[in-house]
């Protein structure tokens, strides 16, 4: 992974997106429910900070149609994957760590 020049992020900075960045940083794609989950929020809290993100072009939204039932899946795109890498390089830089 290359060095990414520090960068204070106001899109990625708030937590509950903050989150999702961190949870999608580590994976290729996650479903809408896991991350839910695992930040903790409500669907509709969780969607609105998605699309946030989306607006930003960090996240990629992907639905499909499984078992008859539509799944919502989310992806860091390349551009939040930098904003990320950037804006935790800031806060550690901030932090002196």
């Amino acid at each position: 992974m290359t060095a990414v020049e520090p960068r204070f992020d106001q899109v990625v900075h708030a937590p509950p997106r903050l989150q999702v960045c961190g949870l999608l940083a580590a994976v290729d794609t996650m479903e809408f429910a896991a991350v839910r989950d695992a930040v903790g929020v409500s669907d509709s809290v969780l969607s609105k900070h998605v699309k946030q993100l989306e607006d930003a072009g960090y996240v990629r939204v992907r639905k499909a149609t499984i078992a008859s039932r539509v799944r919502t899946s989310l992806s860091l795109t390349a551009e939040g994957r930098t904003a990320f890498g950037a804006h935790v390089a800031e806060l550690k830089r901030i932090t002196g760590g």
